[in-house]
């Protein structure tokens, strides 16, 4: 993984574009294809240029586990990957936007409310929100825009469990912040001068709208609620008003609606792909429905240790995560010189860090382009080799969604009752 200070650096290849756009329409088409052929072609350290910059990637089995070592955490940071959004909401850090002391301090603030301690004894409620949702905005034999309808699922539900509320009438501004945000200033592949859209414009004074508002809110009722039994939202303005150097004024509108933002781009679309993928595949749907039926069938209320015994339904999720994963490259910058498979990585530098590569390598999975629920499980575990399986938490559907604000992917499969597109 590294070298001696001794050794040699050795030169860093460059992946051929063409001019200008370099591989940016290459990895904008599909980008895991795109990271797995340059890996075959380079090694683990290469270099792309997109849009006239010019970027270092490491890649690989190595890089997964080199990005969670004590190394790794020592050698890289997130904050500059964050700060322009952090920036636009005028404020002065976020929880993925910190690094040491100061992400364990708000780590340690949000931990209750983002773990799964924050559903227990709620799951009837969950199911509850789900079914409502369902006979609302799921009817048969309609057109369903998949990753738009399980953002506003998201959001009912986180909306109820972590926050409170359901805004569900500001779900199409954030959706829209969301989108612009993270293409113009966290993976910047999209020019600044979108941000003068109108469109965007109206969306961010709506998300701050919705901010100001649920700050306003919380602050007439603290206190109200036993610190044992606060949600998410109630510990943020508790630590507000007891620690503002914790959480200052100008942080309250990112940090309480970054529940939904978090939902709307990661959540939502791991359920989008683990519905495309399961009804993509009739002998999964079946497993998945049988699971259901004996789940729901005593008619008893369903609990969290109830939700872990579902083998199919854990696999295709895997799967799901596998084969669709919510970022096939992190970014990262060097916190300060360092060397990874005999290259230099220079303080400062921008990288990405292709954990995703052995997803779709046959030396790690066998037929990686398969929907395989049996790959978990043991003894085949392909998922417990040593930096094999590298999820990041969701899934992306489909492979390009993020590259653009406008465009539409049409899915749909013959002899299903409704039709499905990606939007």
């Amino acid at each position: 993984m590294t070298v001696t200070e001794s050794a040699p650096a050795r030169v860093t290849p460059t992946v051929r574009g063409i001019p200008v756009l370099g591989s940016a329409l290459e990895m904008g088409k599909d980008p895991a294809a795109f990271i797995v052929r340059a890996y075959r072609e380079h090694g683990p350290v290469f270099k792309v240029r997109l849009l006239g910059r010019t970027t270092t990637v490491i890649a690989g089995a190595d890089a997964a586990e080199f990005m969670n070592s004590r190394e790794g955490r020592e050698c890289l940071r997130s904050k500059d990957y964050w700060q322009g959004m952090i920036d636009e909401y005028g404020a002065t850090r976020t929880l993925t936007g910190e690094d040491g002391e100061g992400h364990k301090e708000l780590r340690e603030l949000m931990r209750r409310g983002y773990s799964r301690d924050a559903i227990k004894g709620r799951v009837p409620e969950l199911l509850e929100i789900t079914d409502r949702v369902l006979d609302r905005d799921w009817k048969p034999g309609s057109t369903v825009p998949v990753v738009q309808r399980m953002q506003y699922l998201v959001t009912e539900q986180l909306g109820e469990i972590l926050t409170g509320s359901a805004p569900l009438e500001y779900v199409a501004d954030i959706r829209l912040l969301t989108l612009y945000v993270l293409n113009v200033l966290v993976t910047r592949q999209r020019p600044r001068i979108l941000l003068t859209n109108p469109k965007y414009k109206k969306a961010r004074a709506r998300v701050f709208e919705l901010g100001e508002k649920m700050a306003a809110d919380l602050r007439a009722r603290a206190g109200q609620t036993p610190p044992q039994e606060r949600i998410l939202v109630e510990d943020i303005m508790a630590a507000h008003l007891e620690r503002p150097g914790l959480v200052p004024a100008e942080d309250l509108t990112l940090t309480l609606t970054g529940p939904y933002v978090a939902g709307l781009d990661t959540v939502a679309n791991t359920t989008a792909a683990f519905v495309y993928a399961v009804l993509k595949h009739p002998e999964v749907l079946a497993q998945i429905r049988a699971e259901a039926d004996e789940l729901f069938g005593s008619g008893e209320p369903v609990s969290e240790d109830d939700v872990r015994r579902l083998p199919a339904t854990r696999y295709a999720l895997m799967e799901t995560m596998r084969l669709y994963p919510v970022a096939v490259m992190l970014v990262r910058h060097a916190a300060k010189d360092f060397e990874f498979a005999g290259h230099t990585i220079k303080e400062g530098e921008m990288v990405y860090i292709g954990t995703t590569v052995p997803h779709f390598m046959a030396e790690y999975f066998a037929e990686p382009e398969k929907f395989d629920l049996t790959r978990y499980e043991k003894p085949r575990a392909e998922h417990l080799q040593p930096g094999a399986y590298s999820p990041t938490a969701a899934a992306r559907t489909p492979a390009s969604a993020r590259a653009s604000p406008t465009r539409r992917w049409p899915c749909r499969w013959r002899g299903c009752s409704t039709a499905w597109t990606w939007s």
